[in-house]
C-alpha cells in the first residue's frame, strides 16, 4: 500500500521562550523538524512526506530542507485555523488505498520500530494509536475537590496516529467540533473504532527548554548505539 506521513507543525515556541518557532530550533545540530522528517524517511523508503506549516512559517521550510545532504521529495501545505483544519489540508494531497500517518512536528524521536509497528497494525485493524501507561499517580478535579483515579486504566496518547485511508479521509470530511483533540477523536466521532498500539516513552513532544535537553540526550544516545 502507498504510505503517507502528514507532519503537522504549527507551534509558535511561546513556552520555549524563543522568537523562532520551536519546530525550527536546533536539536543536535539540525532543526527539530529535520529529525522528525528523517525518522519517517528512514522507516520506509517509499514514504510520501507532507509537511503542514502556518502561512507565516513557510519561508522557514528551506532551512529544514537544506539540512538534508541530498534533495528529498516533500509536499509543503499551508495549515488551517486549528489542528483539525491543518490535518484536513494535509490529507487533501494524499491518495486512496493508502496508509496515512499523522505526526506532531515536534516529536523528533519516533523510532523506526514504532513507525513500522503502527503501519502493520493499521493494515490489519484499520488504525494504530500509540499509547503508553501512566507512571504517576493521578487525580481528577471536581469543582474544588479531587479524587484519585486508577492509573492502570489510563494511557498517554502519542503520534503517529495511523489509519487506512478509507477510515481517516471520510472522517475528516465532517464538520469541526471542539471535542476534536486529535485524529482518533475525529475518527471516533465519525463512528469508527480506534485501536491502540504500544508507544514509546522516548517519543516525547518537545515543548519546553527541559524537553530540549532530554531530547538531545536521547538522540545522542541513540546515535551512539547505531
Amino acid at each position: 500500500m502507498k504510505k503517507y506521513t502528514v507532519i503537522v507543525a504549527g507551534g509558535k515556541g511561546v513556552r520555549m521562550g524563543s522568537a523562532l518557532p520551536k519546530q525550527f530550533l536546533p536539536l543536535n545540530g539540525h532543526p527539530i523538524l529535520y529529525h522528525t522528517i528523517k525518522a519517517f524517511k528512514d522507516a520506509y523508503a517509499d514514504m510520501h512526506l507532507v509537511l503542514v506549516l502556518p502561512q507565516e512559517q513557510l519561508s522557514y521550510a528551506q532551512m529544514v530542507l537544506q539540512s538534508f545532504p541530498e534533495r528529498i521529495d516533500i509536499t509543503i501545505v499551508t495549515g488551517g485555523e486549528t489542528r483539525f483544519h491543518s490535518v484536513q489540508n494535509g490529507l487533501k494531497v494524499t491518495e486512496p488505498d493508502s496508509i496515512i500517518f499523522v505526526h506532531d512536528g515536534v516529536r523528533p524521536l519516533a523510532s523506526t520500530a514504532l513507525i513500522q509497528r503502527c503501519y502493520e497494525q493499521a493494515v490489519e485493524k484499520g488504525s494504530a494509536i500509540p499509547a503508553i501507561p501512566v507512571a504517576d499517580s493521578m487525580r481528577i478535579i471536581e469543582d474544588e475537590d479531587s479524587r484519585p483515579i486508577d492509573r492502570e486504566q489510563m494511557r498517554i496518547i502519542q503520534t503517529p496516529q495511523t489509519f487506512r485511508s478509507d477510515i481517516i479521509l471520510p472522517a475528516f470530511e465532517q464538520e469541526y467540533q471542539n471535542a476534536f483533540t486529535d485524529e482518533a477523536t475525529v475518527v471516533e466521532a465519525y463512528g469508527d473504532e480506534v485501536h491502540l498500539v504500544e508507544g514509546e516513552r522516548s517519543n516525547i513532544k518537545v515543548t519546553t527548554p527541559e524537553d530540549m535537553i532530554v531530547a538531545e540526550a536521547l538522540l545522542k544516545a541513540r546515535e551512539a548505539n547505531v
